[in-house]
């Protein structure tokens, strides 16, 4: 039985291609969730005026992969710190972002986010300004087909991701959602 996850993290491309490349991960896809407009298009996204966001939806097995690697995963690759914004990629559409699919993953989700800030404060870092959301009534529009696994299309393509270059604890934890 599989289980799905949404994670913003700035632009999708590079994100889907992280999240692709993890043993247990099923299925990628990028689309756009948490604005107000019905099926969006890329451009109309990237005015801003819709609010959705960059999003990637993971389709993955909890017998192979945990949700908490997932999360490990979502806090490394962008800098959840920075608002609205990841490199040189500036608007609401960049924003980091997870829409949670169960009581359980908001718990997960909730609790790996205190876990890092931890770290993140370590460092004399600031404060996760990441929006996290049940994804309950909230609709994940498919983006379209040349941005779905754009970097095996386009390998040279741009990846887009910054980081805040501190570590998430490994976790003890073996339980799965």
């Amino acid at each position: 039985m599989s289980h799905t996850a949404y994670f913003a993290t700035g632009c999708f491309w590079g994100a889907e291609r992280r999240f692709w490349q993890l043993a247990g991960v099923i299925q990628t896809s990028v689309g756009y969730m948490g604005g107000n407009k019905p099926d969006p298009t890329y451009k109309e996204v990237c005015t801003g005026t819709t609010n959705h966001a960059e999003i990637v939806e993971v389709i993955y097995d909890p017998d192979q992969i945990s949700y908490e690697r997932l999360l490990a995963e979502f806090w490394v690759m962008h800098d959840p710190t920075s608002l609205n914004k990841q490199g040189g990629d500036i608007g609401s559409q960049y924003r980091s972002a997870i829409f949670t699919t169960s009581a359980q993953q908001m718990d997960k989700t909730l609790e790996s986010k205190s876990i890092y800030q931890t770290e993140l404060t370590k460092n004399g870092m600031d404060e996760i300004v990441t929006q996290i959301s049940p994804a309950s009534g909230i609709t994940y529009w498919l983006a379209e087909e040349y941005h779905q696994k754009y970097l095996i299309k386009n390998p040279n393509g741009y990846d887009c991701h910054s980081s805040t270059g501190v570590a998430y604890p490994l976790l003890t934890s073996s339980t799965n959602e």
